[in-house]
């Protein structure tokens, strides 16, 4: 996708290769967070048979109150919920930066996500860094900044 523009520089057949390969590393790595941030639907498990009474918490070796149980359950589902939401949630980033990657739009919601990555430790670590490198190039940040061109 070159510019119409003369006087942006057109990107090197290097830098388009690179991102090609970071959309579809992004793409790889966005289903494994999203796999990998459904973990914690055991947590909900938990505290859903906690609240039901399927799975009795003892406190102290005796019987625990109705109150600890409730507060255990809820916390257990809440606490899950949100883990796999914000999980979730990311990896619907890392997604759709892999798409404007490949389009070359959005270069600061691709930066943005490319740092939040970094958490995902070791694989988005590594793709984090990677696409900040390859996203701060002169050449790569005019593409990105070039106005679209008409496509067929």
């Amino acid at each position: 996708m070159t510019s119409t523009d003369p006087t942006a520089p057109a990107l090197s057949l290097e830098d388009q290769s690179q991102l090609r390969l970071l959309s579809i590393f992004h793409y790889v790595v966005a289903g494994l967070t999203a796999l990998f941030s459904l973990f914690p639907l055991i947590h909900v498990g938990i505290g859903i048979a906690t609240l039901s009474g399927a799975m009795p918490i003892n406190s102290n070796g005796g019987p625990a109150s109705p109150d600890e149980t409730r507060l255990f359950g809820w916390l257990f589902i809440v606490i899950g919920s949100i883990v796999i939401l914000c999980g979730l949630t990311l990896a619907g980033f890392m997604a759709y930066a892999g798409r404007c990657l490949a389009r070359q739009r959005r270069h600061t919601l691709c930066v943005v996500v490319a740092a939040l990555s970094c958490m995902c430790m070791p694989l988005g670590t590594v793709l984090g860094v990677f696409t900040l490198v390859v996203l701060m190039r002169p050449a790569v940040k005019a593409a990105f900044h070039a106005p679209p061109t008409a496509q067929p």
